[in-house]
Protein backbone atom coordinates (compact mmCIF):
# COMPACT_ATOMS: atom_id res chain seq x y z
CA UNK A 1 0.00 0.00 0.00
CA UNK A 2 1.62 3.58 -1.73
CA UNK A 3 -1.05 5.49 -0.63
CA UNK A 4 -4.65 5.70 1.16
CA UNK A 5 -5.96 5.76 -2.37
CA UNK A 6 -5.56 1.69 -2.85
CA UNK A 7 -7.81 1.39 0.99
CA UNK A 8 -11.10 1.79 -1.37
CA UNK A 9 -12.35 3.85 1.90
CA UNK A 10 -15.50 6.20 2.16
CA UNK A 11 -15.51 8.98 0.16
CA UNK A 12 -16.34 11.32 3.38
CA UNK A 13 -13.28 9.83 5.09
CA UNK A 14 -11.00 10.22 1.67
CA UNK A 15 -12.45 13.73 1.66
CA UNK A 16 -11.06 14.08 5.20
CA UNK A 17 -7.56 12.62 4.78
CA UNK A 18 -7.04 15.02 2.01
CA UNK A 19 -7.86 18.31 3.55
CA UNK A 20 -5.59 17.63 6.41
CA UNK A 21 -3.17 16.44 3.19
CA UNK A 22 -2.92 12.84 4.50
CA UNK A 23 -1.33 11.14 1.17
CA UNK A 24 0.90 8.54 1.94
CA UNK A 25 0.78 6.10 4.87
CA UNK A 26 3.38 5.48 8.06
CA UNK A 27 4.85 1.80 8.13
CA UNK A 28 2.75 1.07 10.97
CA UNK A 29 -0.29 2.66 9.22
CA UNK A 30 0.29 0.26 6.04
CA UNK A 31 0.34 -2.50 8.43
CA UNK A 32 -2.47 -2.33 10.96
CA UNK A 33 -4.99 -0.09 8.39
CA UNK A 34 -5.78 -3.32 6.36
CA UNK A 35 -5.64 -5.97 9.32
CA UNK A 36 -8.05 -4.04 11.08
CA UNK A 37 -10.74 -3.55 8.52
CA UNK A 38 -10.66 -7.56 8.32
CA UNK A 39 -11.55 -7.81 11.97
CA UNK A 40 -8.63 -8.47 13.16
CA UNK A 41 -7.04 -8.08 16.56
CA UNK A 42 -3.65 -6.11 17.04
CA UNK A 43 -0.91 -6.27 19.05
CA UNK A 44 1.36 -3.08 17.86
CA UNK A 45 4.38 -1.98 19.16
CA UNK A 46 5.32 1.31 18.07
CA UNK A 47 6.94 4.69 19.23
CA UNK A 48 5.85 7.86 19.71
CA UNK A 49 5.90 9.85 15.91
CA UNK A 50 4.98 6.44 14.03
CA UNK A 51 1.71 7.82 12.98
CA UNK A 52 0.01 5.10 15.24
CA UNK A 53 -3.09 7.11 16.40
CA UNK A 54 -3.72 7.53 12.95
CA UNK A 55 -3.46 3.84 12.24
CA UNK A 56 -6.38 3.12 14.50
CA UNK A 57 -8.28 5.94 13.87
CA UNK A 58 -8.98 5.72 10.10
CA UNK A 59 -9.78 2.13 10.04
CA UNK A 60 -12.17 2.58 13.11
CA UNK A 61 -14.29 5.80 11.12
CA UNK A 62 -14.32 3.64 8.02
CA UNK A 63 -16.18 0.61 10.23
CA UNK A 64 -18.53 3.48 12.07
CA UNK A 65 -19.48 5.24 8.48
CA UNK A 66 -20.14 1.49 7.07
CA UNK A 67 -22.08 0.55 10.14
CA UNK A 68 -19.54 -2.05 10.86
CA UNK A 69 -18.99 -0.85 14.32
CA UNK A 70 -21.66 0.26 16.74
CA UNK A 71 -19.58 1.83 19.47
CA UNK A 72 -16.01 2.23 20.55
CA UNK A 73 -14.28 2.48 23.61
CA UNK A 74 -10.48 3.84 23.29
CA UNK A 75 -8.92 4.09 26.68
CA UNK A 76 -5.58 6.07 27.15
CA UNK A 77 -3.31 6.32 30.25
CA UNK A 78 -3.18 10.36 30.77
CA UNK A 79 -6.09 13.53 29.85
CA UNK A 80 -3.90 14.70 27.47
CA UNK A 81 -3.09 11.69 25.19
CA UNK A 82 -6.77 11.11 25.69
CA UNK A 83 -7.63 14.84 24.15
CA UNK A 84 -4.70 14.36 21.66
CA UNK A 85 -6.68 10.98 20.45
CA UNK A 86 -10.01 12.99 20.27
CA UNK A 87 -8.20 15.64 18.22
CA UNK A 88 -7.11 13.32 15.10
CA UNK A 89 -10.87 11.67 15.05
CA UNK A 90 -12.28 14.97 14.92
CA UNK A 91 -9.80 16.02 12.16
CA UNK A 92 -11.15 12.97 10.30
CA UNK A 93 -14.72 14.02 10.51
CA UNK A 94 -16.68 15.54 8.34
CA UNK A 95 -18.60 18.55 9.67
CA UNK A 96 -21.69 16.92 7.69
CA UNK A 97 -21.25 14.06 9.05
CA UNK A 98 -23.43 12.95 11.88
CA UNK A 99 -20.54 10.67 13.61
CA UNK A 100 -20.25 12.19 17.51
CA UNK A 101 -17.30 11.69 19.55
CA UNK A 102 -16.79 12.45 22.99
CA UNK A 103 -13.58 12.04 25.60
CA UNK A 104 -14.09 11.40 29.00
CA UNK A 105 -11.27 12.56 31.14
CA UNK A 106 -10.51 13.90 34.82
CA UNK A 107 -10.47 17.70 35.46
CA UNK A 108 -12.98 18.39 33.68
CA UNK A 109 -17.24 18.96 34.78
CA UNK A 110 -18.73 15.73 35.28
CA UNK A 111 -22.16 17.71 34.58
CA UNK A 112 -21.23 18.31 31.30
CA UNK A 113 -19.98 14.27 29.87
CA UNK A 114 -23.33 13.43 31.18
CA UNK A 115 -25.20 16.35 28.92
CA UNK A 116 -22.96 14.87 25.90
CA UNK A 117 -23.47 11.33 26.71
CA UNK A 118 -27.22 11.65 26.31
CA UNK A 119 -26.49 12.15 22.56
CA UNK A 120 -25.01 8.60 22.41
CA UNK A 121 -21.85 9.20 21.28
CA UNK A 122 -20.42 6.09 18.81
CA UNK A 123 -16.62 7.29 19.87
CA UNK A 124 -16.03 7.04 23.67
CA UNK A 125 -12.26 8.04 24.52
CA UNK A 126 -11.29 8.41 28.25
CA UNK A 127 -8.56 7.69 30.70
CA UNK A 128 -9.67 4.63 33.18
CA UNK A 129 -10.51 6.55 36.19
CA UNK A 130 -13.12 9.03 34.71
CA UNK A 131 -14.67 5.95 32.22
CA UNK A 132 -15.01 3.62 35.30
CA UNK A 133 -16.72 6.68 36.93
CA UNK A 134 -19.57 6.98 34.68
CA UNK A 135 -19.92 3.31 34.07
CA UNK A 136 -20.53 3.15 38.30
CA UNK A 137 -22.92 6.17 38.02
CA UNK A 138 -24.64 4.29 34.96
CA UNK A 139 -24.43 6.99 32.86
CA UNK A 140 -22.17 4.87 30.16
CA UNK A 141 -24.00 2.26 28.64
CA UNK A 142 -20.76 -0.20 26.67
CA UNK A 143 -22.71 -2.86 26.02
CA UNK A 144 -23.23 -2.17 22.23
CA UNK A 145 -19.56 -1.37 22.13
CA UNK A 146 -17.81 -4.07 19.62
CA UNK A 147 -14.30 -2.31 19.56
CA UNK A 148 -12.30 -1.28 22.17
CA UNK A 149 -8.31 0.37 21.76
CA UNK A 150 -5.90 -0.09 24.43
CA UNK A 151 -3.28 2.78 23.66
CA UNK A 152 -0.18 3.08 25.37
CA UNK A 153 -1.26 -0.42 27.48
CA UNK A 154 2.89 -0.19 29.13
CA UNK A 155 2.17 3.40 30.50
CA UNK A 156 -1.32 2.00 31.93
CA UNK A 157 0.55 -0.95 33.70
CA UNK A 158 2.99 1.45 34.66
CA UNK A 159 0.19 3.69 36.29
CA UNK A 160 -1.50 0.54 37.42
CA UNK A 161 -4.67 1.04 36.14
CA UNK A 162 -5.19 -2.79 35.50
CA UNK A 163 -7.90 -3.29 37.94
CA UNK A 164 -10.12 -0.65 36.01
CA UNK A 165 -9.60 -1.83 32.87
CA UNK A 166 -10.33 -5.27 34.01
CA UNK A 167 -13.86 -4.30 35.58
CA UNK A 168 -14.38 -1.86 32.13
CA UNK A 169 -14.00 -4.93 30.24
CA UNK A 170 -16.90 -6.49 32.15
CA UNK A 171 -19.22 -4.31 30.15
CA UNK A 172 -17.69 -4.73 26.94
CA UNK A 173 -19.43 -7.90 25.16
CA UNK A 174 -17.15 -10.87 24.98
CA UNK A 175 -17.64 -10.71 20.84
CA UNK A 176 -15.42 -7.38 19.97
CA UNK A 177 -12.54 -6.43 17.59
CA UNK A 178 -9.49 -5.37 20.34
CA UNK A 179 -6.51 -3.61 19.27
CA UNK A 180 -3.76 -3.26 21.74
CA UNK A 181 -0.86 -0.66 21.09
CA UNK A 182 2.61 -0.83 23.25
CA UNK A 183 5.87 0.81 23.19
CA UNK A 184 7.30 -1.86 24.68
CA UNK A 185 6.15 -5.83 24.67
CA UNK A 186 7.33 -6.71 27.94
CA UNK A 187 6.18 -10.43 29.55
CA UNK A 188 3.67 -8.70 31.15
CA UNK A 189 1.82 -7.17 28.18
CA UNK A 190 2.43 -10.50 26.24
CA UNK A 191 0.53 -12.18 29.01
CA UNK A 192 -2.41 -9.37 28.73
CA UNK A 193 -2.60 -9.85 25.16
CA UNK A 194 -3.54 -13.31 25.29
CA UNK A 195 -6.00 -12.33 28.12
CA UNK A 196 -7.82 -9.68 26.22
CA UNK A 197 -6.66 -10.43 22.67
CA UNK A 198 -8.45 -13.29 20.21
CA UNK A 199 -5.68 -14.79 17.71
CA UNK A 200 -4.06 -11.55 17.85
CA UNK A 201 -2.01 -10.18 14.28
CA UNK A 202 1.70 -8.98 15.68
CA UNK A 203 2.94 -5.41 14.52
CA UNK A 204 6.22 -3.95 15.74
CA UNK A 205 8.19 -0.83 14.07
CA UNK A 206 11.77 -0.37 14.78
CA UNK A 207 12.21 2.66 16.73
CA UNK A 208 15.86 2.49 14.27
CA UNK A 209 13.55 3.09 11.34
CA UNK A 210 11.21 5.66 12.79
CA UNK A 211 12.05 8.94 14.98
CA UNK A 212 15.86 8.01 15.95
CA UNK A 213 17.39 8.91 12.77
CA UNK A 214 15.71 12.40 12.40
CA UNK A 215 16.69 13.34 15.67
CA UNK A 216 20.20 14.64 16.74
CA UNK A 217 21.01 13.74 19.97
CA UNK A 218 23.51 15.13 22.67
CA UNK A 219 24.72 14.05 26.05
CA UNK A 220 26.28 16.52 28.64
CA UNK A 221 28.39 15.19 31.59
CA UNK A 222 27.27 18.06 34.26
CA UNK A 223 27.55 18.10 37.74
CA UNK A 224 23.82 18.79 39.61
CA UNK A 225 24.89 22.19 40.52
CA UNK A 226 25.89 22.81 36.54
CA UNK A 227 22.77 22.02 35.45
CA UNK A 228 20.94 24.68 35.97
CA UNK A 229 23.68 27.85 34.38
CA UNK A 230 24.68 25.23 31.65
CA UNK A 231 20.29 25.28 30.77
CA UNK A 232 20.34 28.79 30.96
CA UNK A 233 23.08 29.29 28.60
CA UNK A 234 21.69 26.54 26.25
CA UNK A 235 18.47 28.29 26.30
CA UNK A 236 19.91 31.84 25.45
CA UNK A 237 21.24 30.87 22.35
CA UNK A 238 18.73 28.32 20.81
CA UNK A 239 15.56 29.54 19.68
CA UNK A 240 12.04 27.67 18.88
CA UNK A 241 9.79 25.66 21.04
CA UNK A 242 11.97 23.86 23.43
CA UNK A 243 10.79 21.05 25.86
CA UNK A 244 11.88 20.66 29.21
CA UNK A 245 11.44 17.35 31.01
CA UNK A 246 12.31 16.55 35.09
CA UNK A 247 11.60 13.84 37.20
CA UNK A 248 9.15 15.39 39.50
CA UNK A 249 6.20 17.41 39.90
CA UNK A 250 7.85 20.05 42.62
CA UNK A 251 11.02 19.91 39.96
CA UNK A 252 8.84 21.34 37.35
CA UNK A 253 7.30 23.85 39.54
CA UNK A 254 10.72 24.76 40.71
CA UNK A 255 12.50 25.05 37.39
CA UNK A 256 10.07 27.36 35.84
CA UNK A 257 9.97 29.79 38.43
CA UNK A 258 13.80 29.88 38.27
CA UNK A 259 13.51 30.52 34.17
CA UNK A 260 10.95 33.04 34.82
CA UNK A 261 13.04 35.29 37.18
CA UNK A 262 15.75 35.19 34.48
CA UNK A 263 13.50 36.16 32.10
CA UNK A 264 12.17 33.36 30.18
CA UNK A 265 8.78 32.90 28.53
CA UNK A 266 7.87 29.75 30.66
CA UNK A 267 5.86 27.56 32.05
CA UNK A 268 5.13 24.67 33.80
CA UNK A 269 2.50 21.28 33.26
CA UNK A 270 2.45 18.80 36.03
CA UNK A 271 0.13 16.56 37.80
CA UNK A 272 -1.25 19.37 40.11
CA UNK A 273 -2.35 21.43 37.66
CA UNK A 274 -6.10 21.28 37.00
CA UNK A 275 -7.68 20.24 33.45
CA UNK A 276 -8.37 23.67 32.09
CA UNK A 277 -4.99 24.87 33.14
CA UNK A 278 -3.19 22.53 31.73
CA UNK A 279 -5.23 22.88 28.02
CA UNK A 280 -4.61 26.40 28.24
CA UNK A 281 -0.80 26.38 29.45
CA UNK A 282 -0.46 23.72 26.22
CA UNK A 283 -2.30 26.28 23.99
CA UNK A 284 -0.09 29.49 24.88
CA UNK A 285 2.47 26.45 23.93
CA UNK A 286 1.34 25.29 20.55
CA UNK A 287 1.08 29.19 19.55
CA UNK A 288 4.61 30.47 20.71
CA UNK A 289 3.22 32.40 23.23
CA UNK A 290 5.64 30.95 25.70
CA UNK A 291 8.85 29.42 24.46
CA UNK A 292 9.74 26.91 27.04
CA UNK A 293 7.71 24.38 28.53
CA UNK A 294 8.92 22.27 31.77
CA UNK A 295 7.05 19.00 32.16
CA UNK A 296 6.91 15.94 34.14
CA UNK A 297 7.05 12.27 31.86
CA UNK A 298 3.42 11.73 33.06
CA UNK A 299 1.98 15.53 32.33
CA UNK A 300 3.80 15.32 28.38
CA UNK A 301 2.49 11.99 27.37
CA UNK A 302 0.02 12.46 24.38
CA UNK A 303 1.39 15.78 23.58
CA UNK A 304 1.34 16.69 20.00
CA UNK A 305 2.66 19.61 19.12
CA UNK A 306 4.82 19.65 15.87
CA UNK A 307 7.24 22.39 15.52
CA UNK A 308 9.17 20.95 19.02
CA UNK A 309 12.83 21.70 17.73
CA UNK A 310 14.62 21.07 21.18
CA UNK A 311 13.91 18.63 23.77
CA UNK A 312 16.08 18.86 26.95
CA UNK A 313 16.08 15.72 29.63
CA UNK A 314 17.05 17.90 32.72
CA UNK A 315 16.67 15.15 34.57
CA UNK A 316 16.75 11.52 32.99
CA UNK A 317 14.03 9.49 32.71
CA UNK A 318 13.02 7.19 35.63
CA UNK A 319 12.04 4.35 32.99
CA UNK A 320 14.98 3.69 30.47
CA UNK A 321 12.00 3.20 27.24
CA UNK A 322 10.57 6.75 28.36
CA UNK A 323 13.77 8.45 26.98
CA UNK A 324 11.95 7.36 23.57
CA UNK A 325 9.08 8.78 23.90
CA UNK A 326 10.52 11.78 25.08
CA UNK A 327 13.13 12.67 22.36
CA UNK A 328 9.91 11.67 20.64
CA UNK A 329 8.15 15.02 20.73
CA UNK A 330 10.28 16.70 18.80
CA UNK A 331 11.43 15.36 14.84
CA UNK A 332 7.84 14.89 14.26
CA UNK A 333 6.49 14.77 10.84
CA UNK A 334 9.93 14.79 9.13
CA UNK A 335 11.29 17.23 10.75
CA UNK A 336 15.04 17.39 12.16
CA UNK A 337 15.09 17.55 16.17
CA UNK A 338 17.61 18.28 18.69
CA UNK A 339 17.33 15.96 21.89
CA UNK A 340 19.65 17.18 24.93
CA UNK A 341 20.80 14.90 27.66
CA UNK A 342 22.40 16.43 31.22
CA UNK A 343 23.83 13.17 32.64
CA UNK A 344 25.45 13.53 36.25
CA UNK A 345 27.95 11.18 37.84
CA UNK A 346 25.04 9.53 39.63
CA UNK A 347 23.38 9.43 36.28
CA UNK A 348 25.69 7.21 34.37
CA UNK A 349 24.37 4.10 35.30
CA UNK A 350 21.07 4.86 34.33
CA UNK A 351 22.04 6.38 30.93
CA UNK A 352 24.05 3.10 30.43
CA UNK A 353 20.39 1.23 30.52
CA UNK A 354 19.27 3.88 27.85
CA UNK A 355 21.90 3.26 25.52
CA UNK A 356 21.35 -0.31 25.52
CA UNK A 357 17.59 0.16 24.54
CA UNK A 358 18.91 2.79 21.53
CA UNK A 359 21.66 0.46 19.86
CA UNK A 360 23.85 -2.19 22.66
CA UNK A 361 26.32 -2.09 19.86
CA UNK A 362 26.66 1.85 19.54
CA UNK A 363 29.28 3.61 21.45
CA UNK A 364 28.53 5.93 23.99
CA UNK A 365 26.86 9.53 23.28
CA UNK A 366 28.89 11.43 25.79
CA UNK A 367 29.50 14.61 23.40
CA UNK A 368 33.21 16.22 23.40
CA UNK A 369 35.78 16.48 25.85
CA UNK A 370 35.16 20.19 26.14
CA UNK A 371 32.10 18.73 28.07
CA UNK A 372 34.04 15.99 29.93
CA UNK A 373 36.43 18.50 30.68
CA UNK A 374 33.98 20.81 32.19
CA UNK A 375 32.11 18.12 34.23
CA UNK A 376 35.91 16.92 35.94
CA UNK A 377 36.59 20.40 36.70
CA UNK A 378 33.41 21.13 38.19
CA UNK A 379 33.59 17.87 40.68
CA UNK A 380 37.10 19.00 41.57
CA UNK A 381 36.00 22.47 42.71
CA UNK A 382 33.40 20.75 44.77
CA UNK A 383 35.73 18.36 46.22
CA UNK A 384 37.80 21.15 47.18
CA UNK A 385 34.47 23.04 48.67
CA UNK A 386 34.21 19.70 50.30
CA UNK A 387 37.81 19.49 51.96
CA UNK A 388 37.97 22.55 53.27
CA UNK A 389 35.20 22.60 55.18
CA UNK A 390 36.09 19.66 56.45
CA UNK A 391 39.57 21.38 57.83
CA UNK A 392 37.04 23.82 59.18
CA UNK A 393 35.31 20.72 61.32
CA UNK A 394 38.25 19.26 61.92
CA UNK A 395 38.64 20.62 65.58
CA UNK A 396 34.67 19.62 66.26
CA UNK A 397 36.01 16.02 64.59
CA UNK A 398 38.87 15.63 67.09
CA UNK A 399 36.40 15.81 70.36
CA UNK A 400 34.08 13.61 68.64
CA UNK A 401 36.45 11.31 68.15
CA UNK A 402 38.27 11.30 71.31
CA UNK A 403 36.52 8.20 73.18
CA UNK A 404 36.95 6.65 69.29
CA UNK A 405 39.57 3.74 68.59
CA UNK A 406 41.36 3.02 65.24
CA UNK A 407 38.40 2.13 63.80
CA UNK A 408 35.67 4.88 64.63
CA UNK A 409 34.07 2.70 67.01
CA UNK A 410 33.48 4.37 70.65
CA UNK A 411 35.70 3.35 73.32
CA UNK A 412 33.37 0.75 74.73
CA UNK A 413 35.88 -0.69 78.03
CA UNK A 414 35.88 2.87 79.56
CA UNK A 415 32.44 3.00 79.25
CA UNK A 416 31.09 -0.32 80.20
CA UNK A 417 33.34 -0.34 83.48
CA UNK A 418 31.96 3.24 84.70
CA UNK A 419 28.12 2.29 83.63
CA UNK A 420 27.53 -0.86 83.18
CA UNK A 421 24.90 -3.06 85.24
CA UNK A 422 27.42 -6.28 85.61
CA UNK A 423 30.31 -3.74 86.71
CA UNK A 424 28.13 -2.80 90.06
CA UNK A 425 27.10 -6.73 90.61
CA UNK A 426 30.73 -7.50 90.34
CA UNK A 427 31.72 -5.13 92.90
CA UNK A 428 28.50 -5.90 95.45
CA UNK A 429 29.63 -9.59 94.95
CA UNK A 430 33.37 -8.49 95.70
CA UNK A 431 32.21 -6.74 98.81
CA UNK A 432 29.83 -9.21 100.05
CA UNK A 433 33.47 -11.86 99.87
CA UNK A 434 35.36 -9.76 101.76
CA UNK A 435 33.01 -8.94 104.23
CA UNK A 436 32.79 -12.83 104.59
CA UNK A 437 36.43 -12.94 104.60
CA UNK A 438 36.82 -10.91 107.70
CA UNK A 439 34.21 -12.31 109.33
CA UNK A 440 35.87 -15.64 109.88
CA UNK A 441 39.19 -14.34 109.99
CA UNK A 442 37.59 -12.39 113.65
CA UNK A 443 35.47 -15.29 114.25
CA UNK A 444 39.14 -17.19 114.72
Amino acid sequence: MQTFQELKLHKDLYASLARIQFVKPTQIQVKAIPLILNHRDILGSAHTGTGKTAAFCIPLLELVLNKKCQRAIILAPTRELAKQIETVVQSLILKKSAIKCLSLVGGEPINKQLNRLRAKPQIIIGTPGRVTDHLNKKSLNLSEANFLVLDEMDRMLDMGFSIQIDKILKFIPREKQTLMFSATISKSIEKLSSKYLKNPEFIRIDQDKTTIPKIEQKVISLSNDGKLPYLIKHLEIHNGLILVFVKTKRGAKRLAKDLYKKGFEVDAIHGDLRQNKRTNVIKKFRSNKIQILVATDVAARGLDIPNIEHVINYDLPQQPEDYIHRIGRTGRAGAKGQAWSYVTNSDKRQWREIEKILNPEKKSLFDNERNKKLYIKKNKFNRAKKFKSREKNSKFRDDKFKNKDDNGFKNKKSKFRKNSKFSKRKKATINRYNKRNKFKKNKR
